[in-house]
């Protein structure tokens, strides 16, 4: 029967999953076999994944968020997220290794997906974010990051570039890992998956 299993995921795939995440090969059969079971079509719509998502974050508006890790999980842009793209995802946002989180990070604030971030992309993630905070935590929130705007600004700020600029992914992730607040900032919201 395990055999069965197993052949139902190419061997190419699932080596290349067990070599690129944290799962084994028996975790990741039983996450395939979900998958098949859940997605028919060996897909998942932008519309699934919301509703996926939605279920982590059951006291808040995901759906914006969501739309925005769909998009940066979609590595071939064809509008879906087959089976090895929702493990990558899955994994990357749980437990990936810290520089390949912030590659993922980095393509999440790459909203237009030119290749570089700029403020206004870096307000764009942040509004999406402040929808997942439960209502109840926004006054918790620090005075200087209590909005959208602010936050923006002060993750704008440890990067010590001008309104006006951009970024490019190797000083995105030399920014966030020479500061410890950035990287906070970056993967708070993440946590939860």
């Amino acid at each position: 029967m395990g055999n069965a299993k197993s052949s139902a995921i190419s061997k190419e795939i699932l080596e290349d999953l067990k070599l690129n995440t944290k799962f084994t090969e028996n975790e990741l059969c039983q996450w395939y076999e979900n998958f098949q079971k859940q997605c028919p079509t060996g897909r998942i719509s932008p519309e699934e994944f919301e509703t996926i998502y939605a279920r982590f974050f059951p006291d808040s508006e995901a759906k914006t968020y969501a739309q925005h890790v769909f998009r940066s999980f979609d590595t071939n842009e064809d509008g879906t997220l087959d089976f090895k793209e929702y493990i990558i995802a899955l994994h990357m946002t749980s437990s990936g290794k810290t520089t390949r989180k912030l590659e993922w990070a980095f393509s999440l604030f790459d909203v237009d997906k030119n290749g570089y971030i700029t403020k206004t992309e870096v307000e764009v993630i942040c509004q999406a974010i402040f929808k997942l905070i439960p209502k109840e935590d926004l006054p918790k929130l620090p005075a200087d990051e209590n909005t959208p705007e602010k936050r923006a600004n002060k993750l704008w700020g440890y990067f010590e570039k001008p309104d006006n600029d951009r970024l490019a992914e190797g000083e995105f992730i030399k920014g966030v890992t020479e500061n410890e607040n950035a990287m906070l900032f970056t993967f708070h919201y993440s946590k939860k998956l």
